[in-house]
Protein backbone atom coordinates (compact mmCIF):
# COMPACT_ATOMS: atom_id res chain seq x y z
CA UNK A 1 0.00 0.00 0.00
CA UNK A 2 1.10 3.50 -0.69
CA UNK A 3 0.04 6.36 1.65
CA UNK A 4 0.41 9.78 0.86
CA UNK A 5 -0.72 12.11 3.73
CA UNK A 6 -1.58 15.84 3.69
CA UNK A 7 -3.30 18.78 5.12
CA UNK A 8 -0.20 20.19 7.24
CA UNK A 9 0.52 23.84 7.78
CA UNK A 10 1.47 27.25 9.50
CA UNK A 11 -0.83 27.60 12.59
CA UNK A 12 -1.09 29.77 15.65
CA UNK A 13 -1.43 28.16 19.13
CA UNK A 14 -4.82 27.15 19.88
CA UNK A 15 -5.73 26.69 16.09
CA UNK A 16 -7.24 23.42 14.47
CA UNK A 17 -5.85 21.32 11.40
CA UNK A 18 -7.13 18.63 9.79
CA UNK A 19 -4.92 15.97 8.25
CA UNK A 20 -5.70 13.30 5.67
CA UNK A 21 -3.43 10.26 4.49
CA UNK A 22 -5.16 8.63 1.58
CA UNK A 23 -3.84 5.13 0.59
CA UNK A 24 -4.31 3.56 -2.72
CA UNK A 25 -5.63 -0.33 -3.51
CA UNK A 26 -8.41 -2.01 -2.41
CA UNK A 27 -7.67 -3.51 0.84
CA UNK A 28 -7.58 -0.23 2.79
CA UNK A 29 -10.64 -1.23 4.75
CA UNK A 30 -9.00 -4.24 6.75
CA UNK A 31 -6.01 -1.87 7.65
CA UNK A 32 -5.09 -0.88 10.68
CA UNK A 33 -3.52 2.72 10.57
CA UNK A 34 -1.62 4.85 12.93
CA UNK A 35 -0.29 8.85 13.09
CA UNK A 36 2.77 10.07 14.07
CA UNK A 37 5.05 12.89 14.48
CA UNK A 38 8.58 13.67 14.39
CA UNK A 39 10.27 16.98 15.72
CA UNK A 40 13.57 17.96 14.94
CA UNK A 41 16.13 16.29 16.22
CA UNK A 42 13.70 13.70 18.04
CA UNK A 43 12.55 10.37 17.77
CA UNK A 44 9.13 9.25 15.99
CA UNK A 45 6.10 9.74 18.04
CA UNK A 46 3.42 7.53 18.74
CA UNK A 47 0.19 10.17 18.06
CA UNK A 48 -3.01 7.74 17.37
CA UNK A 49 -4.05 4.78 16.24
CA UNK A 50 -7.65 3.16 14.72
CA UNK A 51 -8.24 -0.59 13.78
CA UNK A 52 -9.75 -1.47 10.30
CA UNK A 53 -13.27 -0.63 11.58
CA UNK A 54 -13.15 2.58 13.43
CA UNK A 55 -13.97 0.52 16.67
CA UNK A 56 -10.73 0.73 18.69
CA UNK A 57 -8.95 3.79 18.96
CA UNK A 58 -5.50 5.06 20.62
CA UNK A 59 -4.21 8.06 21.39
CA UNK A 60 -0.94 9.18 23.04
CA UNK A 61 -1.38 10.99 26.18
CA UNK A 62 0.06 14.28 24.61
CA UNK A 63 -2.88 14.58 22.23
CA UNK A 64 -5.60 13.17 24.42
CA UNK A 65 -8.62 15.18 24.26
CA UNK A 66 -7.44 17.23 21.88
CA UNK A 67 -6.90 15.17 18.98
CA UNK A 68 -9.56 13.07 17.09
CA UNK A 69 -8.67 10.39 14.71
CA UNK A 70 -11.22 8.79 11.96
CA UNK A 71 -11.62 7.10 8.96
CA UNK A 72 -13.89 6.79 6.19
CA UNK A 73 -13.57 3.55 4.23
CA UNK A 74 -14.98 4.41 1.34
CA UNK A 75 -12.55 7.29 0.72
CA UNK A 76 -9.15 5.21 1.86
CA UNK A 77 -8.66 7.87 4.25
CA UNK A 78 -7.37 8.10 7.63
CA UNK A 79 -7.85 11.76 9.34
CA UNK A 80 -6.35 13.22 12.32
CA UNK A 81 -8.48 15.97 13.27
CA UNK A 82 -6.19 18.35 15.91
CA UNK A 83 -7.34 21.06 17.94
CA UNK A 84 -5.80 23.57 20.67
CA UNK A 85 -2.48 23.29 18.79
CA UNK A 86 -0.15 23.82 21.06
CA UNK A 87 4.21 24.98 19.44
CA UNK A 88 5.28 21.61 20.74
CA UNK A 89 3.02 19.49 18.30
CA UNK A 90 5.41 21.23 15.75
CA UNK A 91 6.63 18.16 14.07
CA UNK A 92 6.53 16.01 10.75
CA UNK A 93 3.48 13.86 10.76
CA UNK A 94 3.49 10.51 8.98
CA UNK A 95 0.71 8.36 8.65
CA UNK A 96 1.25 4.35 8.89
CA UNK A 97 -0.30 1.14 8.46
CA UNK A 98 -0.14 -1.48 11.38
CA UNK A 99 1.38 -4.78 11.13
CA UNK A 100 0.18 -5.94 14.56
CA UNK A 101 2.08 -5.95 18.35
CA UNK A 102 2.29 -3.13 20.38
CA UNK A 103 0.05 0.07 18.93
CA UNK A 104 2.60 2.96 19.87
CA UNK A 105 5.67 1.38 18.91
CA UNK A 106 6.94 2.53 14.98
CA UNK A 107 8.64 -1.11 14.54
CA UNK A 108 5.22 -2.56 14.21
CA UNK A 109 4.21 -0.14 11.36
CA UNK A 110 4.59 -0.29 7.95
CA UNK A 111 4.31 1.69 4.25
CA UNK A 112 4.93 5.10 5.73
CA UNK A 113 3.62 8.20 3.81
CA UNK A 114 5.95 10.99 3.34
CA UNK A 115 5.03 13.13 6.13
CA UNK A 116 3.25 16.37 6.29
CA UNK A 117 4.63 19.30 8.66
CA UNK A 118 2.94 20.83 11.31
CA UNK A 119 4.27 23.65 12.53
CA UNK A 120 2.49 25.87 15.56
CA UNK A 121 3.78 29.31 16.72
CA UNK A 122 3.10 30.69 20.08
Amino acid sequence: VQLQASGGGSVQAGDSLTLSCVASGRAFSSYDMGWFRQAPQKEREFVAAINWSGGSIYYSDSVKGRFTISRDNDKNTVYLQMNSLKPEDTAVYYCARFMGGRWYSPSEYRSWGQGTLVTVSS
